[in-house]
């Protein structure tokens, strides 16, 4: 067994038919962990007890012949999504101690499944960044090349995948955060539309954006993953009464012949990567081979989407995390004088330096005199892209794009350049804004052998076209796909 290149559905067709046990497979993820992650540093916390616990339960299952997809199968979990008695850090020191009292409904999903759950990974506190190196505790690496970032902010899904320290990965998404770093780890990363995956239990960043997604190695392994966490919850007034009659998984299949494709022309733009180019119309040539018609189309409305998006967020981040006050829960800063001081002292010490830099920003555009200039505006260029979008799925059925305008950076390059980290969210943002699912998968390597990332966007609810558009080039790529080659202790 070739566990670097293992997927979800074969290790599904190894524990179905005896040739390895639930326990056994669990084992393995753990002793690579144990041997590798010392390099990636995709772990926060490894549930090595409890895990081993769940395999043996999903053995039963199996046994029994009672077991589903996801049974016995080993994933790792962001670190903003609740479980209870699991530390949940969200990667900062304002929750460095916090145990959760409950578990997120999408990770009780997995249990009901008999997922085994082998820990929590790292991210960019509370979800703010694109690098994973806004974490608290430690700075995640690309398994590609240890040198360089893995995206983020679910920098730590994305990397335990891509350097098989699990077989696939629950990550969120707020804009971008699953599909930049599978983009840069070389996997496959998908946001839902919004509604379909309950938030409940995932620490909020900003409410109206956020969504939790999978993270795997194939677009078919995303599919089964959002299968089994997608579903209305009573517990999330935001989650949309809606379950697909046939299960995603089952929409890979079926080729793309006569799909409308449409190219925003506002995406190519002067800030995109040479060899990204080179590699996005080389896919457009792969797609056309296969029979679907591809066009640029123009969306004006795009060119705003990263301004109104970090307005948006930061406005929302800053009424969410009003709640860390250094009373209820969290950090709590000492021998304070004042219950001001203390609440003033704890945020100031909590905090990192993104999240602090979203919070006066969010609580800027919020302040009396500048609600009109700032937020109100955003929200009305939200209605405007989602229109925008609406026009164009009236006539495409996916609209194509890179993920990223570049290939994975430098440990430390963009540390003092926040604009620069922003700016490389003008692919991805857009997709949040309007609500709408989109996937993100490998579709080639630069000259450092670096993975390149192409997405497919879909209408709301649109989650089968463009997973049966993804599956369609995926199939084509597939002889060209690359593992990162980790070796060590």
């Amino acid at each position: 067994m070739e566990i670097t290149r293992l997927t979800i559905k074969e290790a599904r067709t190894l524990l179905d038919s005896k040739k390895i046990s639930a326990v056994e497979l669990t084992d393995i993820y753990m002793n690579r962990i144990k041997t590798l992650d010392g390099k990636v540093d995709s772990y926060l916390s490894v549930c090595e007890e409890t895990a081993l616990l769940q395999a043996a339960e999903a053995q039963k299952k199996i046994d029994g012949g009672n077991g589903g997809m996801l049974c016995g199968i080993p994933l790792s979990i962001k670190d903003n999504i609740c479980i209870e008695g699991t530390k949940t850090t969200c990667a900062s020191k304002m929750l460095e101690d916090f145990i959760p009292p409950y578990t997120a409904t999408a990770v009780n999903k997995l249990h009901s499944q008999n997922a085994v759950i082998l820990g929590k990974v790292n991210l960019d506190e509370f979800a703010m960044g694109g690098s994973t190196e806004n974490s608290a505790f430690k700075k995640t690496k690309n398994p590609f090349d240890l040198t360089r970032v893995p995206g983020g902010s679910s920098g730590g899904s994305a990397a335990s995948v891509s350097a098989s320290l699990a077989l696939g990965s629950l990550g969120s998404d707020t804009g971008g955060s699953v599909r930049q770093p599978s983009a840069f780890c070389g996997v496959v990363g998908m946001k839902p539309t919004y509604g379909l995956v309950s938030r409940y239990g995932l620490v909020a960043f900003a409410s109206s954006l956020d969504q939790i997604g999978p993270i795997g190695k194939t677009v078919e392994d995303c599919a089964i993953l959002l299968d089994g966490i997608c579903g209305q919850d009573p517990r999330d007034g935001t989650s949309l009464n809606y379950k697909p009659e046939v299960p995603y998984a089952a929409s890979v299949a079926g080729g793309i012949k006569n799909y409308s494709i449409g190219l925003p022309r506002e995406y190519i733009t002067e800030g995109l990567n040479s060899e990204v180019r080179a590699a996005l119309y080389k896919s457009i040539e792969t797609l056309e081979k296969l029979g679907a018609k591809v066009e640029e189309f123009s969306m004006p409305s795009l060119k705003h989407a990263v301004p109104a998006y970090y307005l948006m967020s930061s406005a929302e981040a800053s009424s969410n995390l009003s709640r860390y006050d250094g009373v209820k829960y969290g950090y709590r800063a000492e021998n304070s004088r004042s219950y001001n001081e203390m609440i003033g002292r704890s945020r100031a010490e909590g905090f990192g330096r993104e999240v602090k830099r979203r919070i006066l920003l969010g609580t800027y555009a919020l302040a009396s005199g500048y609600y009109d200039a700032y937020y109100k505006k955003a929200l009305k260029l939200r209605t405007l892209i989602s229109q925008g979008f609406d026009e164009a799925f009236a006539k495409y059925d996916v609209v194509l794009h890179p993920t990223t305008p570049e290939t994975a950076f430098k440990l430390g390059q963009n540390t003092d350049d926040p604009l620069s980290m922003y700016l490389a969210d003008i692919y991805t943002v857009s997709a949040n804004i309007a609500g709408l699912p989109s996937i993100s998968l490998p579709c080639g390597y630069d000259s450092n052998g670096l993975p390149i990332g192409l997405s497919f966007t879909g209408k709301p609810l649109g989650e089968r076209e463009i997973f049966r558009a993804a599956a369609a080039f995926e199939a084509d790529f597939a002889p060209g796909f690359r593992v990162p080659v980790l070796t060590g202790g």
